[in-house]
């Protein structure tokens, strides 16, 4: 008989953006999944909930962080934001069929 156990263990990054995600503040974010993914982190977890804006340029960052992710063989959860009008940006935009969402940080990282 032969026996082969192998430990999985999942790497998540919790990335908690507040306030507003536009073109004049998503250099910073830019730079984190930079250094993120560099450090060959692909699992994470963007936490939106308190998310008050978001413009084209933040959703483009959350995209390219999407791409660079399933390239390393993982995968990006959001959490979706409290207020009506930010997510109504992401329905709007299908952002809810590209990236899988959750209601909560604990049911993202389930997710995994």
């Amino acid at each position: 008989m032969n026996i082969h156990l192998r430990e999985h263990i999942v790497r998540i990054q919790i990335i908690e953006i507040t306030g507003r995600l536009e073109a004049w503040s998503v250099g910073d974010l830019r730079k984190t999944i930079n250094q993120l993914t560099e450090a060959n982190h692909y699992h994470f977890v963007v936490d939106l909930q308190q998310i008050e804006f978001m413009d084209s340029a933040g959703m483009s960052a959350l995209v390219a962080l999407l791409k660079r992710a399933r390239q390393g063989g993982g995968d990006v959860v959001l959490v979706k934001p409290l207020k009506s009008e930010a997510y109504r940006i992401l329905t709007l935009t299908r952002f809810d069929q590209v990236f899988q969402m959750s209601d909560t940080v604990e049911e993202a990282i389930g997710c995994f």
